[in-house]
């Protein structure tokens, strides 16, 4: 059985669903391939159900900090049950939500496992898709256009791969049914970083254990520090420049126990469970793709500025293309591809224009360029940095701790970069980013009349910063 189709899109997820609606609203016919459910990672391993338990422990930690605000609560008690539950049922809403959004759009969902063709009898050229439907049944979609949307999965240590009990990915930690005593988390990304968080939140005692020289290593170095200080101050242990090999690992029925080399002085750690936590690996195995000329390097599929492989019929968009493993990323460069199909001209999707951000207690964001890489490119650099503890809101929230630091290119008055870490800095962010789409300058930022008492209000004062007029410092 075949199906031609304008548009196909290989997985589900942010990234591809995005596609998969704009190309309908265009006017062409699509289909989605999904081998599990829509939403992909983000929806269900990732984002949404992560950020809900985010949600529940910082409810938690803020309950024990009322009688800061002169609010006495007795009893407080974890139902990590039923904070489970919570989370299942935003996923499964925002799920139903995405199903809803394939039929109003006439968009065809094929569930089943997908594998790129070569030229064969159903096209003389290469991408057509055999989707394996179960009970040795099958179909082949034969679409003019074919964007590959097959995102990522946790990578793994060799000798500790996760067990079911005692040694976990994110994916496995989501669905835990109790907590820990006691966790290590292997990776200071951000992925780890949020995990420590919410561990140590709901009670949890962590260790957080990075090979590097510091935690957040693709962040700026002032969040970076930061954030170490701030996580150590909660009571977080961090181990940095620690690596962990995984013969140094035993398990017993007390818990994980590792031996951490640190600088030629090892550490002893014992936890109840072990998450690893060190990035994600691209999906672009068994796809089929050596049957076609789409390249593959270093574990990502290739891509130009259009998000077209080498097979100029064949996009590739999200995490199976590497950088910025962001769903918001992916769905740019969904839109970005789907423009392209279309013979639109859309806004190029650059890596400096895409906020990250990162849900932990404190929260951080940032988009642009670090102090670091922005000195790398040549520039000559004005920075600026505004604490929270200058700002009225932020006294009332009884949130002091972070800044806002910016960078600045001295001969165009360019802003290069913006870094937050500290209350809501991952809403604040969105300025920051619409003022890299408009190309503001500090100044026009600094004129930008904000509400009092707010914390936006930090976000003009680091820019009148830049020329030495901030008004609250």
């Amino acid at each position: 059985m075949t199906k031609q189709v304008d548009v196909a899109i290989l997985g589900g997820g942010t990234g591809g669903y995005i596609a998969a609606i704009a190309a309908a609203q265009a006017g062409y016919s699509v289909v989605v391939i999904e081998r599990d459910r829509l939403g992909g990672t983000c929806l269900h391993r990732g984002c949404i159900p992560s950020k809900s338990l985010l949600r529940s422990a910082e409810v938690l930690a803020q309950a024990k900090q009322s009688e800061a605000f002169g609010i006495h609560i007795e009893g407080i008690r974890v139902d990590f049950e039923a904070v489970q539950s919570r989370k299942q049922a935003i996923v499964d809403q925002l799920h139903r939500g995405v199903q809803y959004l394939m039929k109003k759009n006439n968009i065809e969902v094929i569930h089943g496992n997908g594998r790129v063709m070569g030229p064969s009898i159903f096209s003389p050229k290469s991408g057509s898709v055999a989707v394996e439907l179960g009970d040795d049944e099958a179909i082949t979609v034969v679409p003019k256009q074919l964007i590959i949307a097959t995102g990522s999965r946790p990578r793994v240590i060799q000798g500790l791969e996760p067990d079911g009990d005692q040694i976990a990915t994110s994916d496995e930690a989501l669905e835990w049914t109790s907590l820990p005593k006691s966790a290590a988390i292997i990776g200071g990304g951000v992925i780890g970083v949020e995990w420590a968080s919410l561990l140590h939140d709901f009670g949890v005692e962590v260790d957080l254990i990075e090979a590097g020289p510091r935690i957040l290593p693709l962040e700026d170095a002032d969040i970076s520090r930061e954030m170490e200080k701030l996580l150590k101050k909660k009571g977080i242990r961090i181990h940095t420049n620690a690596n962990v090999e995984p013969e140094a690992v035993t398990k017993d029925e007390a818990g994980v126990h590792m031996i951490v080399g640190k600088q030629g002085e090892p550490v002893n750690i014992q936890a109840e469970r072990v998450l690893v936590s060190i990035g994600r690996a691209a999906n672009v195995d068994h796809l089929g793709l050596e049957n076609t000329n789409v390249r593959v390097d270093k574990g990502v599929i290739q891509v130009n500025e259009f998000m077209q492989t080498h097979e100029p019929h064949i996009y590739a968009i999200g995490d199976c293309i590497g950088g910025l493993q962001l769903a918001h990323a992916a769905s740019a460069e969904g839109l970005a591809a789907v423009k392209h199909i279309n013979g639109e001209h859309g806004v190029q999707v650059v890596d400096t224009m895409i906020p990250k951000c990162i849900y932990s207690k404190p929260e951080a964001a940032s988009i642009g360029y670090t102090e670091e890489e922005a000195r790398k490119e040549g520039y000559e650099l004005t920075v600026s940095k505004i604490p929270f503890s200058a700002i009225g809101k932020a006294l009332v929230q009884g949130e002091t701790d972070g800044f806002v630091k910016v960078i600045v290119d001295q001969k165009q008055n360019d802003v290069l970069g913006v870094h937050i870490i500290g209350p809501h800095a991952t809403e604040l962010i969105g300025e920051a980013s619409l003022a890299k789409l408009l190309n503001a300058s500090p100044w026009e930022l600094g004129q930008m009349v904000h509400a009092h008492p707010t914390l936006s209000e930090i976000m003009s004062e680091v820019m009148l910063a830049v020329e030495g007029k901030a008004l609250v410092i």
